[in-house]
């Protein structure tokens, strides 16, 4: 697809566009009686859990036109594929695509595999290294089978923004960046952070919103999705939908998810993450680990159970319920989902036995080197069956009680194992069946 015909430049300063053609909805216009119950239910679960949607009153107007004609929204969320795998906390943009998928609209799973080779420069420090066609064209086939466990399908249109943005050519990007002005661009903060600091920023940094922006041109996407480090983003496609004699698309964003520790985003950097390829045990117990508070955000932004539902559970759990049984509930249905249910019945069964000192029926099994000596240091044991990173992490989890052989817990980390087989443990979840011949 060519560019666009033009028509002349102007600017929409983002801080106008928030204080005036974006409204926010009272309570009473969410719940006016004037809606169908049908409008209501959809409003309520496009709310659900975010952090912003904007304007409100147009999104509701959508609804209400969608409804009467029978014509189902379009809903987009872009992921460029700069990673091999991702997390659940990449997963929280990915639930409302299903929400809103199940409520009959049309949701575009965007594959950015034209945006990847300028790579987002949103909230970075530096420019973002490039990656080889071929890192992109495995990254993308990994996203597609990931963000499927989550979406359906047969009812999800996978796009890929090189469609349109190849097509654009030199000549439809130049009228294209003709569209915005470099100092509404340093406005961004971290374009401004890194001028004030004196920091490269590459001319082609810039294109990245403006590319982005145009693939809800190129989509007419009614609303756009993201996490709240993409609004910038999102504002821009909505200018460049106006720009071109389009509806302006809505934007909606979500909270990033906090890890495991409650403290954090969830960041495989701070270890605190839930790989949605990890094993089943794994997740399961992961998620048993989290805070009984994290517990309630953590079924907003992740379970497929209504809030009504969701309010029961807390109502019971308030009134005595053990909280453990709601935990145990939503391991197993976040293991199912990227699992199955056999296997979320199975790591509930492996957890219990686990956390009665037993052992996982199914453990990795390593057979070492004992060496001339005939013996191995606990140390080298830990590290070469991959139960640790490094002798010092395991002499520091030694030290701390975290290692057990045979179920004995191991106080010395001057410890040599003879030729043998042992069942080493680390921490609650790692095993190895380790044989030193």
């Amino acid at each position: 697809m060519g560019c666009l015909p033009c028509k002349p430049f102007e600017y929409i300063d983002v801080s106008r566009l928030l204080q005036g053609n974006i409204h926010t909805m009272s309570a009473q216009s969410v719940t006016s009686p004037s809606l169908s119950e049908g409008v209501k239910n959809a409003l309520a679960v496009s709310l659900r859990g975010v952090e912003e949607l904007l304007p409100q009153e147009d999104w509701v107007r959508k609804l209400v036109r969608s409804e009467a004609s029978g014509q189902p929204l379009r809903i987009k969320l872009g992921l460029d594929p700069t990673a091999p795998d991702i997390h659940i906390g990449h997963t929280v943009v990915l639930n409302k695509m299903r929400q809103l998928q199940d409520l009959g609209h049309t949701v575009i799973f965007l594959i950015g595999d034209f945006t990847t080779l300028i790579g987002d420069p949103s909230g970075r420090n530096s420019t973002r290294p490039p990656l080889t066609a071929e890192q992109i064209r495995v990254n993308a086939e990994t996203y597609k089978a990931q963000a499927f466990k989550v979406l359906d399908p047969e009812k999800t249109e996978l796009r890929y923004n090189s469609e349109w943005s190849d097509a654009l050519g030199a000549r439809g990007m130049i009228q294209l960046a003709a569209r915005y002005t470099v100092a509404r661009m340093m406005e961004r903060n971290d374009f401004a952070e890194r001028f004030a600091a004196g920091t490269p920023i590459s001319v082609h940094e810039f294109l990245y919103p403006l590319m982005q922006g145009y693939d809800s041109v190129a989509l007419k996407a009614d609303i756009e999705l993201g996490g709240t480090d993409q609004k910038f983003n999102l504002l821009m496609g909505r200018h460049l939908q106006q720009e071109y004699g389009q509806e302006p698309q809505c934007i909606l964003t979500m909270p990033l998810l906090e890890g495991t520790d409650g403290v954090e985003k969830m960041s495989k950097s701070k270890n605190n993450y839930i790989g949605i390829t990890e094993d089943a045990n794994t997740m399961f117990a992961k998620v048993l680990s989290i805070s009984d508070t994290l517990m309630w955000r953590w079924y907003t932004l992740l379970s497929f159970k209504s809030l009504a539902q969701i309010e029961v559970l807390k109502a019971e759990v308030a009134a005595g319920r053990n909280p453990k049984d709601a935990k145990v509930m939503l391991a197993k249905e976040i293991t199912a989902r990227f699992h199955s249910a056999q296997a979320a019945e199975a790591a509930e069964q492996d957890f219990v036995n686990r956390s009665r000192g037993g052992v996982p029926d199914v453990i990795p099994e390593v057979t070492l080197a004992a060496g001339e000596s005939g013996v191995l240091g606990i140390g080298l044991v830990l590290k070469q069956a991959g139960l640790a990173p490094s002798t010092s992490e395991a002499n520091r989890l030694i030290d701390g009680g975290g290692v057990r052989v045979d179920s004995g817990v191991v106080g010395d980390k001057g410890l040599k194992l003879k030729a043998g087989t042992y069942v080493v443990q680390v921490g609650k979840r790692k095993f190895a069946r380790v044989t030193l011949a």
